[in-house]
């Protein structure tokens, strides 16, 4: 069993300092704290908890609220679900997963106990009905995701404006001047979800800002679905020679579709993807992808959680900036 001391070696520093980071009771440095933090992370240490010296009354239970609305690639979910758990007990705290959708009810239920010591929230929209009861709580939370009115909140998310952006720029440096978003599926756009949002706002205004002719293509989860849309985007839009995906569950099945209609990637089509890099590494073609980095964001969520629990201030929002990898989906325009 890994104890205190453990970590106060492994971390370089003494036994009441790791106790310190853990409660908060007395200032640290945020170097140490975050060196402190990434031990306990490394060698999984769980502090039993007379040990945690956190505050008294709390449950060391935190609430991921997480609906599994119509449109959600859970696959994906499950990944920060994962994550979040994992990063949580790191901390000597459980999970508490809620996937119904139950909108403010649900959060005013969960919430108004004492359950749980504090909540991440995901599947954030723009205009969500939860953040003025969210606001009102007596708890800490931490949205993975950004509202368009995040004041008073704390957030966090990748720049998925940033991510649209950076694939459409390097479309241009490689010269396609025709681009089209497929996008996820329509429900999300009607939800406004944040990311979705996001996405289709920082594509065309790179798109705009470049000068290129694009188009937006929301896309339902399905194989059929993918076809239809790239009969579709051939059909009307027979110049397109760059394309941005952002939906991982069509990836394969778009792909398909267009190698069916004769177009070779990236010969005659060059395709970007915001998605984990495993999916982009192990496609037909590896596609340049800009990743989305599920684990990161979900420990970042726990690690603001944790440091309001122990009474620390925190950043109110943290974008993390996208970062393309180049493979083989994509390639100077050439005629056709």
């Amino acid at each position: 069993m890994v104890k205190i001391t453990d970590v106060a070696r492994h971390a370089g520093v003494s036994p009441s300092t790791v106790s310190y980071a853990l409660s908060g009771k007395r200032p640290i440095s945020e170097e140490t704290r975050r060196r402190v933090h990434a031990s306990i992370r490394a060698l999984g240490y769980r502090p039993h908890a007379g040990a945690r010296a956190l505050a008294d009354g709390e449950s060391n239970v935190v609430a991921l609220v997480l609906p599994l609305r119509a449109g959600v690639h859970v696959p994906v979910a499950m990944r920060f679900a994962v994550s979040v758990v994992t990063t949580a007990r790191a901390y000597g705290h459980d999970v508490l997963v809620v996937t119904r959708e139950e909108g403010e009810d649900g959060l005013r239920r969960v919430a108004g106990t004492a359950l749980v010591d504090g909540l991440i929230l995901m599947d954030v929209q723009l205009h969500d009905p939860r953040l003025p009861l969210l606001r009102a709580l007596d708890r800490p939370a931490v949205l993975i995701g950004l509202p368009a009115d995040h004041a008073g909140l704390t957030c966090v998310d990748l720049d998925f404006r940033a991510a649209a952006e950076t694939c459409v720029n390097h479309l241009a440096e490689l010269g396609h001047r025709v681009v089209a978003l497929v996008g996820s599926p329509p429900e999300v756009y009607v939800r406004r979800t944040a990311f979705a949002q996001r996405v289709v706002q920082g594509f065309t205004a790179a798109a705009d800002r470049h000068g290129l002719a694009s188009t937006v293509h929301p896309c339902e989860p399905t194989p059929a679905a993918a076809r239809a849309t790239a009969e579709r985007l051939l059909r009307e839009h027979p110049g397109l020679t760059g394309l941005v995906v952002h939906n991982e569950a069509v990836l394969e099945p778009l792909a398909e579709a267009f190698e069916q209609a004769g177009l070779r990637i990236p010969d005659d089509l060059s395709v970007t993807a915001i998605c984990p890099a495993d999916l982009a590494q192990t496609a037909r073609v590896s596609l340049s992808s800009v990743t989305l980095p599920s684990t990161e964001v979900a420990t970042r969520a726990v690690d603001l959680l944790i440091r309001q629990l122990a009474g620390e201030p925190v950043p109110a929002t943290t974008l993390l900036p996208p970062a393309l990898t180049v493979r083989g989906s994509t390639a100077r325009r050439t005629a056709r």
